[in-house]
């Protein structure tokens, strides 16, 4: 999958979520994917701004991640997945995500 093919899914399902309240950054070797958890139903795009929880990995990794082939825990464990900033909104995600 491309960067854009994984926005669009990401954004698929953001549209059947509720708001969450923070912003989260996916940071990859091929772009960033931006979720704006203030928005109902949370808005995600391409755009590189601020937020409050940064998602650093390969982006082999996010593609495995978004495609439920690579849990969220088991990643960051075994170093592929790196969080910087507010670790609380990192652990909403696993609910966030499925």
């Amino acid at each position: 999958m491309t960067l854009a093919e994984l926005t669009a899914k990401m954004k698929e399902g953001a549209s059947k979520k509720s708001s969450f309240g923070n912003t989260v950054k996916f940071a990859t070797d091929q772009g960033v994917v931006y979720i704006d958890g203030n928005a109902n139903p949370p808005d995600v795009s391409n755009d590189d701004k601020a937020a409050d929880c940064t998602l650093r990995m390969d982006f082999s990794d996010f593609s495995d991640l978004i495609g439920g082939k690579l849990d969220g825990m088991t990643a960051f464990m075994t170093g592929k997945l790196k969080i910087e900033g507010d670790m609380g909104v990192a652990m909403k995600l696993q609910s966030i995500l499925r």
